[in-house]
């Protein structure tokens, strides 16, 4: 048998999986086997359907499928090698190329955790590559399986649009429980761990929202001049997508800006401990300064030491010293305190 790691989770041409959607039916499973007669059928006969292939990127048959069998642009096959950053979507003839960012699948969020889905869309396929599974892709799939129609290639982008969007809500939402419970402890002046929490949490969002916040302008962009192939309802979808992505990325730069403020919190309860600390430190200093200089002054072996023959000389420089302390620390403290 062919193992699993041979193919990574594909067949041999690279391929994770393939639907068929008919008008106002569920999806079908397809091979790479029927891609090419289908294609073939519908170029002659168009009936409204259309095919989902998805292809894995880390089995090298895959390119290799793509290329020989299906007619997709250049501008894809680009996309295919491009390293993590800004998000992609654009026309390229009668086709629409697409290069999404979103979190592993198995990914609980970190900076480093973000993958790259290239796509490709025409009026009959539509085309989509990754490296590592992600999140809203394979939502996209659960919905795909539990049988939910899809009448256009325009629509399932639509639909993946907003799973990204809710992938992106589910992560502001967990961080915002996270920031509470740092605020929380900020009140309670408990700052030991958070200041490095903290900062981990705003990189992550950061960069997250760098390479996601693009993706609806350039949505906007497309939907005032959309290919002619697009229904007035894919564009409806698209413009509906377009927006529920705006407000996530929105509600991230607001927690941006919330984590921002509460590390101004917490620099400036740093340093007013740290200024604390320093006066306490400094009036200790300037309380033992006179014990220093007596014990300085006394232990000197020369002649003519103060009070050195008197029988109660120890007591007067004791008493003197505590009574000169006193006063330093009056000084210092009952001032302060007024």
């Amino acid at each position: 048998m062919r193992s699993i790691d041979a193919t990574y989770g594909s067949n041999e041409d690279g391929l994770i999986w393939g639907y068929r959607f008919a008008p106002g039916q569920a999806a079908q499973a397809i091979g790479t086997d029927a891609v090419a007669a289908f294609l073939t059928a519908q170029s002659q006969a168009p009936t409204g359907e259309f095919l989902w292939l998805h292809f894995s990127l880390s089995n090298q048959g895959a390119e290799r499928y793509l290329r020989r069998v299906l007619d997709l642009p250049e501008a894809f096959f680009e996309s295919l090698g491009s390293q993590v950053g800004s998000t992609r979507l654009e026309q390229d003839d009668d086709a629409l190329i697409a290069v999404i960012h979103d979190v592993l699948f198995e990914s609980s969020f970190d900076a480093s955790e973000v993958g790259t889905t290239s796509l490709c869309i025409n009026p009959r396929l539509i085309v989509s590559a990754r490296l590592r599974p992600l999140r809203s892709v394979d939502r996209l799939r659960a919905a795909v399986r539990a049988g939910q129609p899809f009448r256009s290639p325009v629509e399932l982008l639509a639909h993946l649009l907003r799973d990204q969007a809710n992938v992106l809500s589910d992560i502001l939402r967990k961080s915002t429980v996270r920031v509470d419970g740092i605020e929380d402890r900020l009140l309670a002046n408990r700052i030991a761990s958070d200041r490095t929490e903290l900062g981990s949490l705003r990189r992550s969002l950061v960069r997250l929202q760098r390479l996601m916040a693009p993706e609806p302008t350039a949505l906007f962009r497309l939907l005032n001049r959309p290919p002619a192939w697009v229904g007035r309802d894919d564009v409806q979808d698209l413009q509906q997508a377009a927006e529920e992505f705006s407000t996530a990325i929105g509600d991230s730069a607001a927690l941006v800006e919330r984590v921002k403020l509460i590390q101004e919190e917490l620099a400036a309860l740093v340093n007013e401990q740290t200024g604390r600390s320093l006066f306490v430190l400094t009036v200790v200093t300037v309380l033992a300064l006179p014990v220093n200089l007596v014990a300085g002054l006394f232990g000197m072996n020369v002649g003519g030491v103060p009070l050195s023959a008197h029988g109660h000389g120890f007591a007067i420089v004791v008493t003197a010293l505590v009574v000169l302390t006193a006063v330093l620390a009056y000084l210092a403290f009952g001032r302060k305190r007024d």
